[in-house]
């Protein structure tokens, strides 16, 4: 073989390979770089948490784990022996502040306005005495037979009787009249707030019943019966059924088509389906999130925002903690 064909031969492998490497390349660029990109997200469900005003023993619970609820369903029951006491002195305070208003309104009692009378006849006959003594005494005195000095003694007694005569007329007046204005609406006071207090023990009584607030799915129960539970210790969580969503991490270059009030299919590997759901939320995650450098220099990165969506139609059996996968 001539040192010109051999020559050849290189040159035609040489551009054999290197057509391969292209066909390769070509063939990878078709095929590797149209892999589709995955987004995977996640069921979630609105959730709330039962708890009470006041603390107390668990009594009973009426409900478990996995129990569906409707609105006004029994959950639990407290013990609570210390509201009890606090209603007792509430009601006690109540009926006493109830009493002493009646007092005010009704005024005295016959028989003290009776003896108040009494008292005031009485002194107003011996002020009638002492005037008449009073009067005798002057004429003597004006006829030279008595001194003065008796007439003086006899003018105080009979002011003293007339002050004292006075003094038992406002007595008896003030019986008959009762309590005053100010005193009554004092006593009304009393009595409202007395009333208030007992409507206060009462609304923390209502709070050893627990009951549901919201139609959902018993997902947690915390306590056990006999344990003691604080002021706004969390019991028992509800799963609200009929609010779920899902919850997706997305870069934003591929954030396209995913605007708020846009719609997109997501496939639920968990029922091997495709499920169309409408976007309503859709927020950057901040500097703490997963960012991207679009270059090996950094020159700006690619931040997270944070989307959810609704199913558009109700899917049953999807289930909060569930897969949802987006192909972009």
């Amino acid at each position: 073989m001539s040192a010109k064909q051999q020559h050849n031969n290189i040159l035609l492998a040489i551009i054999g390979f290197i057509a391969a490497v292209v066909i390769v390349g070509v063939i990878g660029f078709f095929t590797l770089d149209r892999t589709p990109d995955e987004i995977q997200g996640e069921v979630e469900v609105s959730e709330y948490r039962v708890s009470s005003k006041v603390p107390g023993r668990i009594l009973e619970l009426r409900v478990k784990e996995g129990d569906y609820v409707h609105v006004g369903d029994t959950l639990a029951i407290l013990d609570a022996p210390e509201i009890e006491a606090k209603k007792a002195q509430a009601m006690s305070a109540q009926d006493a502040a109830s009493a002493m208003s009646e007092m005010a309104q009704n005024g005295a009692r016959q028989q003290q306005i009776q003896g108040a009378y009494q008292v005031w006849q009485q002194a107003k006959a011996g002020a009638e005495v002492a005037k008449k003594t009073y009067d005798r005494v002057q004429r003597l005195f004006n006829e030279g037979v008595m001194t003065a000095q008796k007439r003086d003694e006899a003018f105080a007694a009979y002011k003293a009787l007339e002050a004292q005569e006075k003094a038992a007329k406002s007595q008896y007046d003030l019986a008959v009249e009762g309590a005053r204005k100010e005193e009554k609406k004092a006593a009304a006071a009393q009595v409202a707030r007395a009333r208030s207090t007992v409507q206060e023990v009462n609304s923390y009584i209502h709070e050893t019943v627990q009951v549901a607030t919201f139609e959902g799915e018993v997902s947690d129960v915390y306590p056990k019966v006999g344990e003691l539970v604080g002021t706004g210790s969390p019991i028992m969580t509800i799963s609200i059924m009929d609010d779920m969503w899902g919850t997706f991490n997305v870069r934003e270059d591929q954030l396209n088509g995913m605007q708020i009030g846009t719609e997109f299919t997501a496939f639920s590997p968990a029922f091997n389906k495709d499920i169309k759901m409408k976007v309503y939320y859709l927020k950057d995650q901040g500097s703490f999130a997963v960012w991207k450098a679009t270059k090996s220099n950094g020159q700006y990165d690619l931040k997270t925002f944070e989307v959810k969506a609704r199913p558009v139609e109700k899917f049953e059996g999807l289930r909060p903690g569930m897969s949802l996968i987006i192909k972009k």
